[in-house]
Parts: structure tokens; sequence; C-alpha cells
């Protein structure tokens, strides 16, 4: 069972797993298997099913586990076929799985190095050669999904500490980056986070844009206002939620006419959380030119991890503010425009409107 992969860190390993299903990191594939019992199915964690209810899901280490369990094999993500986990890829797994099941000292590079069975120097380069990241930047962004998880309401200073931060200035340097709000409103669930919206009409559909003071948090497609309204709001239910407001109101008209292609692509502010590798692949999506697109390849090729276009086409995925992060200039290199949450007839027009829209002067 998941006792035996992970040495159970009690629920710590178990809640590193589940986040990983939550956010299909095809970094855990081969590694974990997730099963629901309300379909008799287990899967990879990137597989791209709908994700099930925490208490209907049961974890296993193996393929053979699932199996004999009673459960059969995802007919998407093809569980039983998965690529067998070796070289650095392989690797680079256990060091995540070490640096996410650690106590609240982080463990340093030369401890890690000597758990694996590597030199240093030579596990730095294996594990940012396979996830683009290094060792410190993915056990930060790990201290502060911490944070979030188990920050009780209100208490920055203890919550900050229980994450493995040994000085605030540590902490602070990067919490906008990682937690996408001020650390006392992560702390607080969200409360006390004031978030305005609007949703205009667009030739795609209705378009949700949402900001704090700080910029953009969430930037959507739907078919029905309401619907994208509530499913808006259950996401941010924590916080004060308005409608209408100067910043949201000039970045909504600003994204209404590039989506009808009356206008360059706008570049605006933006307040979201993301890991380390994420915020690498969102910078480099802004500075691909309008009307210009990369293929998944490249753009891992350019970010220096030549084996990450799965990694960047997840991070294309997860990100949370169309439009603002252009994800829709990423194309397989096969051919066609590629998956796009919002639909690939949507992502199809954005990229003919872009390629006719007005440049900027």
């Amino acid at each position: 069972m998941i006792q035996a992969a992970m040495k159970a860190k009690s629920d710590g390993s178990r809640d590193a797993a589940w986040n990983a299903v939550l956010a299909r990191d095809a970094r855990w594939d081969g590694v974990v298997f997730y099963a629901v019992s309300t379909t008799g199915v287990f899967c990879r964690p990137s597989c791209p099913s709908r994700r099930p209810r925490r208490e209907n899901v049961r974890l296993f280490a193996t393929v053979s586990e699932a199996q004999a369990a009673g459960f059969r094999p995802c007919a998407r993500c093809r569980p039983t076929q998965a690529e067998s986990e070796s070289g650095d890829h392989a690797t680079a797994l256990r060091v995540c799985r070490l640096i996410e099941s650690a106590d609240d000292k982080p463990p340093t590079l030369d401890a890690l190095a000597g758990e694996i069975g590597l030199s240093p120097t030579h596990l730095q380069r294996v594990f940012k050669r396979a996830l683009g990241v290094s060792p410190k930047q993915y056990e930060r962004a790990m201290r502060y999904e911490r944070f979030r998880r188990e920050a009780p309401d209100g208490d920055v200073t203890g919550a900050m500490y229980d994450a493995g931060f040994g000085a605030a200035s540590r902490f602070y340097t990067d919490a906008g980056r990682y937690l996408g709000m001020a650390p006392k409103s992560v702390a607080a669930r969200g409360r006390g986070e004031e978030i305005r919206y609007r949703v205009r009409e667009t030739a795609l559909g209705h378009l949700l844009v949402a900001a704090t003071a700080r910029g953009l948090c969430a930037v959507r497609f739907g078919d029905r206002r309401r619907e994208l309204v509530a499913n808006f709001q259950e996401a941010y239910v924590r916080a004060t939620i308005a409608e209408g407001g100067e910043l949201v109101d000039g970045a909504a008209q600003a994204l209404v006419e590039f989506v009808d292609g009356r206008a360059p692509w706008p570049e605006l502010p933006v307040d979201v959380r993301a890991t380390a590798f994420q915020a690498r692949v969102w910078e480099a999506l802004r500075r691909i030119p309008p009307g210009e697109t990369l293929t998944y390849g490249a753009l891992a090729e350019a970010l220096g991890t030549p084996r990450g276009a799965r990694a960047v086409a997840r991070a294309c995925a997860d990100n949370p503010v169309a439009l603002a992060i252009p994800c829709h200039r990423i194309v397989p290199k096969a051919g066609g425009v590629g998956g796009y949450l919002y639909g690939p007839a949507r992502k199809e027009k954005l990229l003919r409107n872009e390629s006719h829209a007005p440049q900027k002067r």
C-alpha cells in the first residue's frame, strides 16, 4: 500500500500524494496511483479525468496493489502502460518525496544527496534537468504550500515557523510569488481579501475577469453567465467578492477588445500563486510576441529543460488567468491548435484574431 511507498510520514506523505492528484502532477506518475471506489477504476496522477472526492479515493504505490484490491485500469491514462521510471526522472521523484515528507527543518542538498547516493553537485544537475528547478526552489515552494495548508486563522508568525522558515525576511521575500495574496489573507483562508469581478460578452462567449488590488487573479471563459459566476465564487468562498471596480473594469474592457480582434494584446498585472516551475513557464508565455506560437517542446527547450514538454503542458493547463498569461500561444509539434481548457475552437479563434489584431506602436 501507500505506506510502503512513502514510509508514511504520518499524513504528510499522503497529503503530498493527494495534492499531486489534485494538481495532475505528472512527476508522480509511476510512483503513486489513485483508485476511485465509486467507479472501480485506478489512474495515474496526471490523468485528465475529473478529480474525485477525497473520501472516495484510495492511494496505492504500484499497479499490482491497485489491481489486487479489485480496481481496473483507467482507459484514458492507461496506468498499466505508464513509462517505467528510470534515470533522471526517477531520481527527481525520489528527491521530491524526501522534501515533501521532511519535518519542519528542510533537508539540505548534502542530506538529500546522501540519501540518494549521489554527490550534491550531480544531484543538483540531475534534478534541475528533470524538473526545471533546483531542489532548493522546489523545497521553498513546498514550504509555502505547507504554510497555506496549515496556517490557523490569523497566526502568520506561528505558521511561518511551523512551515520551516527560520527568518521572517526569507519568508516575505517570495511570499507574493508563491502565495498569490498577502500571507495574512492566506492564514485566514482568504478571509479579508477583497476581489472584484466583471463578466462581459465577447465573440467567444462570456468572459469573467477578477482582480485583487494587486492584479488579475482569475480570467475564465464560459457558456453560461450564472454558472461561470457561481464556480468563481465557490473557488474564493472565504473572500469578500463584489462586482465592478476601476481596475477590473479596465482590464475586462481591454481583454474584450483583444478577444474580439479590435485591439492588441494588453499586458496586464497579475496576482497569481505559482510553483517555481509554473512561474518560469508563465513568465515565458508572456514574452511570446502576439501573433506567434511555440510548441511545448520548444518552450521547454528555451527554459533549459528539453525533456520537460509534458511539464510545460501541465503548467499551461493550470494557468488561472487565461489571456493575461497567453497559454493559447503554445501548440503541439504535430500540428493543429492542440488542447485548451476552454475548448480548441476558442483557441483557434484566439490565434486567428491575434494574428490580425492591431499591433502596439
